[in-house]
């Protein structure tokens, strides 16, 4: 990615909204005087969010979230791409498929007969996808929401033409550094802090509750990145040592980032046994 030529030749920045909450776009206008320092280094010509001005692409830089639910999406993020020359994606619906994901495993077309008064006005896809499952993603950026300082960093990374780092370990790293006494060791709770990845500052650890995974799976820190966390063996403690039964197991990981691979893959081996 260039980088920023002082006021000419600007980055252009498209920031993106497929099916979410958008949560990881007010991620991005959270960042508040940062936000007014970015718009002097980046044009950002497309961020409906924020503003109405709409510039049509190329753009050098694409933040994209949401997941692809409909014929619709899948068509729009190939013409996103088309379009952009680093595509990144931010939250959980970009990276998984959000939480909307748990139709994956159940029939859709029930539920619109039970939700909708008109359901043949609905037109979705059976499943929900991530968005590097239709085109290829530069780089991902984890979380539901994301941080905000890792957004920043990713950003100035790129425009600095760095290749963006951001933590791979798991939360349990950052309970550590902020000294919080184990959840899971002294109040029985199944927390999914050993196998998520850090960048939430252990927000729920530290109030006491048990981490759910929001951030996504921990790429193995003992192993080195791209490896997948061992899930199998925080499940099998879940259900031998918490005494948790097999449905209860299947859901702490069918979750928010339900389908992530190493998430997807343990919540259907525990299916089997529900």
């Amino acid at each position: 990615m260039p980088k920023c030529d002082a006021e000419k030749n600007q980055p252009k920045l498209g920031v993106f909204k497929f099916t979410s909450c958008d949560g990881c776009q007010l991620s991005l206008l959270n960042l508040e005087d940062d936000l007014l320092a970015l718009g002097q280094a980046l044009d950002i010509a497309y961020f409906p969010e924020a503003s109405s001005k709409m510039n049509p692409g190329p753009y050098d830089l694409a933040l994209v979230e949401g997941a692809i639910t409909t014929e619709e999406d899948a068509h729009r993020i190939r013409s996103v791409r088309e379009q952009t020359k680093v595509l990144v994606t931010i939250g959980a619906c970009a990276t998984s498929g959000g939480i909307q994901a748990l139709r994956n495993w159940a029939d859709v077309d029930s539920f619109k007969q039970v939700v909708y008064p008109s359901p043949h006005y609905i037109h979705s896809l059976k499943t929900s996808t991530p968005i590097s499952e239709h085109v290829h993603v530069d780089f991902e950026l984890w979380g539901c929401p994301i941080d905000k300082g890792q957004l920043l960093r990713v950003i100035t990374d790129l425009l600095a033409g760095v290749q963006p780092q951001v933590p791979v370990e798991s939360v349990c790293l950052e309970c550590k550094r902020r000294g919080n006494v184990c959840v899971m060791v002294a109040k029985g709770l199944a927390c999914l802090g050993p196998v998520t990845r850090a960048g939430c500052g252990a927000i729920c650890p530290s109030m006491g509750r048990d981490c759910y995974g929001c951030f996504g799976p921990t790429e193995g820190a003992r192993k080195g990145p791209g490896f997948p966390p061992n899930t199998t063996s925080l499940a099998n403690y879940f259900h031998s040592g918490l005494q948790l039964i097999p449905v209860d197991v299947l859901r702490r990981f069918r979750g928010i980032n339900g389908y992530a691979s190493s998430f997807k893959q343990e919540s259907e081996r525990w299916d089997k046994k529900t």
